[in-house]
């Protein structure tokens, strides 16, 4: 998602760098520490990025074309989701996986303009979502990691749903997207995006809710559990696909707590937003349309929702 429109709004001015919780320390330093090596040594030379870190800035639309991305094999598409969950170490659980935004949506601009109560104000209901310079959606990156996701919790034995799947004609709205994982009563929701920030602008960050008491919205009794959720993400992110924490917010944690996003706002359940690229530039949109990099991060986000579940 691009940092426009509901949920979206520009991210706050960085602050000066806070050192990083326990949880974390405990999580990415090891696999950062792979990556740096992988950076310094590993890569080849045209694969490597200078990490800068830079404000973020809006998508720019007027950037020449990323190659178009070739087809993943057969092998690499999502599994079938089975019709039972499976017998194992998440037998019980609930996990609801919010794939953001809807393909549809752009047919629907008068419903997604539409505006809904967050608690701290009202926003729009959705948006369409970013695209890479080729033309790839965000809203098919986001489904497409969601049935991987779905599979490879199922096959734990996790209870999952997802808060649509292309089986609606727009949305839904952001309000609504939390009240499904407050009604599933579920022990952790994972809200799926891809960042529409400028070109250099790479890697992926966790957005963690901030505490927020206002209207309708109260974050106080989850954002201890949802720091929790989001630090073994980002720990299990990094060292399962390679990538390296955002290099434009965060100050390298890979994390960032925002109190603007009704989708965490009016969540009463555990819940992170995960931004896994940055869709306009050209390396991460080559990570983005690749099937295998897409299992790479379903894995890394099952097997750190699966840490925080087993505790």
């Amino acid at each position: 998602m691009s940092y426009t429109g509901p949920d979206h709004d520009p991210a706050p001015p960085r602050r000066g760098r806070r050192p990083l919780t326990v949880a974390v320390a405990a999580l990415v330093p090891g696999a950062l520490l792979g990556w740096l090596v992988y950076e310094a040594v590993g890569a080849p030379a045209e694969e490597r990025t200078p990490r800068r870190a830079t404000a973020s800035s809006p998508a720019v639309t007027s950037r020449p074309a990323d190659p178009a991305p070739t087809p993943a094999p057969d092998d690499d598409k999502p599994s079938p989701s089975p019709t039972t969950a499976a017998d194992g170490p998440l037998k019980g659980k609930v996990v609801v996986i919010d794939p953001g935004h809807n393909p549809e949506n752009f047919r629907h601009p008068s419903e997604i303009n539409g505006k809904v109560d967050i608690g701290t104000g009202r926003k729009e209901c959705d948006t369409t979502g970013t695209s890479t310079n080729s033309g790839y959606p965000e809203a098919d990156f986001t489904l497409d990691v969601a049935h991987r996701l779905r599979a490879l919790l199922q096959q734990q034995g996790a209870t999952v749903k997802l808060t649509h799947d292309a089986d609606r004609p727009y949305g839904p709205c952001i309000d609504e997207r939390a009240r499904i994982g407050n009604q599933a009563r579920a022990d952790a929701v994972v809200s799926i995006h891809a960042d529409g920030s400028a070109s250099g602008n790479r890697g992926f960050h966790v957005i963690l809710p901030a505490p927020v008491h206002q209207g309708a919205a109260d974050t106080r009794p989850i954002v201890a559990s949802s720091r929790d959720l989001g630090e073994r993400i980002a720990g299990n992110f990094v060292r399962v696909t390679g990538s390296a924490p955002s290099n434009y917010v965060g100050d390298g944690t890979g994390l960032v707590t925002r109190e603007d996003l009704g989708g965490l706002n009016l969540s009463t359940v555990p819940k992170v937003f995960i931004e896994c690229g940055n869709m306009r530039d050209s390396k991460d949109a080559a990570l983005l349309t690749s099937g295998a990099w897409r299992q790479k991060a379903a894995q890394g986000l099952s097997e750190g929702i699966t840490s925080f579940l087993r505790g």
